[in-house]
This record gives C-alpha cells, structure tokens and sequence, in this order.
C-alpha cells in the first residue's frame, strides 16, 4: 500500500510541475499574456515580441516571429501550434 501511495505521489507531482502552453493572439496580447501562454517565453522575450509589433505593425504571419531578437527557428518549432494573428 505504501509502494502504491509513494508511486501517486510521484505522479502528481510530476503532473503539477507541467504547464501546457495555450493560444495567445501575438498581436493583440501583452507581455505578460504572452510570457503566460507560451511555454518556453519568460518576460524579456515577450516583451520583444511586444516592441517589435510597437515598431514594425502587426504580425501576417506566424514566421514572422522569428524576426524577434532572441526567438530563432527552435523556438518558433516549439510555439508555432500556439501562435494566433487574429
């Protein structure tokens, strides 16, 4: 019985330390939206997401992304699923 409760234990915790990212619309969110729904975008980036759409206009495309100091191809692999534009 202890194997059993140990082993849920384990599970849950595993669980709890997992976030899922979810669709944010790059060009209507803030910062801290962003750095919320993406996995693998903290603060800084996201905030050189919203700068870049401040002084460039807004994304037509998803790629375009990868034009953000600090976001290359990688990262774009990993969050494109969850890039919204409109």
């Amino acid at each position: 019985m202890k194997t059993i409760k140990t082993i849920a234990a384990i599970v849950a915790f595993a669980f709890s330390s997992i976030t899922f990212a979810s669709p944010v619309n790059i060009n209507t969110a803030s910062a801290s939206e962003i750095s919320e729904a993406l996995n693998g975008i903290g603060m800084v980036k996201a905030q050189a997401i919203v700068d870049f759409r401040t002084t460039n206009g807004l994304f037509s495309s998803a790629d375009q992304i990868t034009m953000v100091n600090g976001i290359g191809d990688s990262t774009y692999e990993k969050i494109k699923v969850d890039l919204l534009l409109k």
